[in-house]
């Protein structure tokens, strides 16, 4: 006669395997998803990044043109005159940055700067971080 455990042994073994295949399956389909939307991050990610240097540049642009029409239009001789000629060049300047720099570039910028100078960055960042604070504090 046939031992009754041994069928309840094999469709328990049966089920465990089955169990696990679906476990496995489940898995790699959750993998497969997580990676399509990693990749759909990361894609809208850099079409933000690309329309902020854009954006960036746009601005840069613009600063630099206000900076050639001050330098028209403004006083050329005089105190007056080298100050606006001062201003203007500044502006011309930064806005030839802006341009061809943009956003992203600034960024690396900036980083650079930090990890050259940590302790004065951590310095000005508490300083903004506290000016911050007592600006929304007192609202």
């Amino acid at each position: 006669m046939a031992n009754p455990t041994s069928g309840t042994k094999d469709f328990g073994r049966s089920f465990t395997e089955k169990a696990k295949d679906v476990a496995q399956q489940v898995g790699d389909k959750t993998k497969e998803a997580a990676s399509t939307v990693g990749d759909m991050v990361s894609s809208a990610a850099a079409t933000a990044g690309k329309t902020a240097d854009k954006w960036t540049s746009a601005t840069g642009s613009g600063i630099k043109n206000l900076g050639d029409t001050i330098e028209e239009k403004g006083p050329h001789g005089g105190a007056l005159g080298s100050a606006t000629h001062a201003v203007a060049s500044t502006l011309q300047e930064g806005g030839k940055y802006l341009e061809k720099e943009g956003l992203s570039g600034m960024m690396e910028d900036v980083t650079g700067v930090v990890r050259r100078n940590p302790m004065p960055a951590m310095l000005v960042a508490i300083g903004l971080g506290y000016l911050i604070g007592r600006t929304l504090g007192s609202s």
